[in-house]
């Protein structure tokens, strides 16, 4: 058997049944060897189609048993890199990917922690109006087509009782934009826009009809200046709409957990003609535990139970349960008094497979400026507000984080960048928060696929020095300092991208 590449001597051990420290069978060397054959695909520039080798194949190259291969294999189909095919010429394939369950999770995930409309709006008012303006500079005449199309299927669609209940106009000017990463941050805001919209309470027609007419007046006004090229008036209307879209939640929105849990599982609910059913009823468990309020703790059902209530097979339930479990949402206790249970979600593995995407689709250094840009400089200002206002720990906890090392411990490798993930935390927006740590995670995969180290790495002092000097500014109260000084230090780590 071949050396295992880049794995523990303990990860190459043929151990059935063994566990890590959270019980996952199997679970940390799978990670791992999911790791490395993503970071294979990377090296090889995504080659979709080609075949990375049989199972027996990757197992003696990776050095590891049938069951750590196997589980490795559902974590690189879940992130959507590969797909195993069976049979005679089988084998784990390279496979073009969609965001769509990760970004299902990422929108449970924000929902989880509290994020609010306030949170949602200083976000898209960050984001969104990016998105506009760059799609009026590149506009074409199918971009035009594209537009007022949608206009056109949204005057005839049936009055719906919620302003932006379904609204893919967002998403479509975050996908003619031509930056990635900002289509796909729209899409999951647009996505926790629309569910917190579902929510709200029951309107009379006539209040809903004024709305839809009210949106889509506006969302033609949108248009038309993107049509006409004219960024500035598109960026302003589209700041001016966003305003109105959060104060029409704030009024009509029902309190929390009023939703209603769905039960049986329609195939036609499939997202996407590769999506498994397993990803649509692990999504369905998700908006059912968010339905009912997120009790940590709570007992769902027993595996028979929830093969009643959602009408799937055995198989199509141990797989969704493993992609429950693998987004921390629920995990199945087995033996007396067992069954699935809520679980504090975490979002790192939607951060892992969000990153993957965007390397997938082919982000460019100036993609990730633009929206690195929009994100960091409205955190820092924030940041100095609140410390103008009194926030007392900002001065400390920030003070800690730059003298940090930039990379931190050798067995903490996800806690690059630590500065700015204190900035994000401090300014209290989960949802800035976890764009801003799915673009580290871009850099450091980014790295890793081509063994490189990350760019402040190699000039740690000199990091420290600029984060201190944005810290100075901070505490000094003046954010447009500390903006401008903030720009030259992303502008100086983004020329590191290739």
């Amino acid at each position: 058997m071949s050396t295992a590449v880049g794995l523990e001597p303990s990860d190459r051990e043929d151990e059935p049944g063994l566990a890590d420290s959270s019980g996952a069978p199997v679970g940390k060397r799978a990670a791992q060897v999911a790791h490395h054959i993503e970071s294979m695909v990377i090296r090889r520039g995504w080659p979709v189609g080609a075949l990375l080798g049989s199972e027996v194949d990757l197992r003696e190259e990776f050095g590891v048993s049938r069951a750590v291969m196997r589980e490795a294999v559902r974590l690189v189909e879940h992130h959507q890199v590969a797909r195993m095919r069976r049979g005679p010429n089988g084998g784990l394939f390279v496979c073009a990917p969609d965001a769509g369950p990760a970004t299902r999770a990422m929108v449970i995930y924000l929902e989880y922690v509290g994020t609010t409309v306030t949170d949602l709006l200083e976000a898209r008012l960050l984001l969104e109006p990016l998105a506009a303006g760059l799609a009026a500079e590149r506009i074409t005449e199918d971009g035009i087509d594209t537009l007022r199309t949608h206009l056109e299927t949204e005057r005839s669609q049936i009055p719906a009782p919620g302003i932006e209940s379904q609204d893919p106009l967002h998403p479509l000017l975050g996908r003619l934009s031509g930056n990635p990463v900002l289509h796909l941050f729209i899409d999951v805001l647009t996505r926790l826009t629309a569910r917190y919209a579902h929510a709200a309470r029951r309107v009379s027609e006539s209040e809903s009809e004024a709305a839809k007419q009210f949106s889509h007046r506006e969302h033609t006004g949108i248009v038309d200046a993107v049509v006409a090229g004219d960024d500035a008036r598109a960026v302003t209307l589209l700041a001016d709409h966003l305003e109105g879209v959060a104060g029409w939640i704030e009024k009509h929105r029902a309190p929390r957990g009023r939703r209603q849990a769905r039960t049986a599982v329609e195939p036609e609910l499939v997202e996407g003609p590769r999506a498994k059913l397993a990803e649509v009823v692990a999504a369905r468990i998700h908006d059912d535990i968010a339905a009912h309020g997120w009790q940590t703790g709570q007992v769902l059902g027993s595996e028979s139970e929830l093969l009643a209530r959602y009408g799937i097979s055995r198989a199509v339930l141990r797989e969704a349960i493993r992609l429950l479990e693998y987004h921390a949402v629920a995990r199945m206790r087995r033996g007396p008094g067992g069954g699935l249970i809520v679980t504090e979600p975490e979002p790192q593995a939607s951060i892992d497979t969000m990153a993957l995407f965007l390397e997938y689709q082919g982000v460019t250094a100036n993609d990730l400026r633009i929206v690195r840009n929009a994100i960091e400089l409205g955190v820092v200002a924030r940041v100095t507000e609140l410390y103008k206002a009194g926030g007392t720990e900002i001065a400390d906890r920030l003070a800690v984080a730059v003298r940090r090392p930039v990379d931190g411990p050798a067995e903490e490798p996800r806690k690059s960048g630590r500065f700015h993930t204190e900035l994000a935390e401090l300014a209290g927006n989960p949802v800035l928060s976890l764009f801003g740590a799915i673009i580290t995670e871009l850099f450091r995969r980014h790295a890793s696929a081509h063994h490189e180290p990350l760019p402040g790495d190699r000039v740690a002092e000199d990091v420290q020095q600029v984060h201190q000097r944005i810290l100075d500014a901070i505490l000094a109260g003046d954010a447009d300092i500390a903006r401008h000084r903030m720009r030259k230090h992303l502008d100086a780590l983004i020329s590191w991208w290739h």
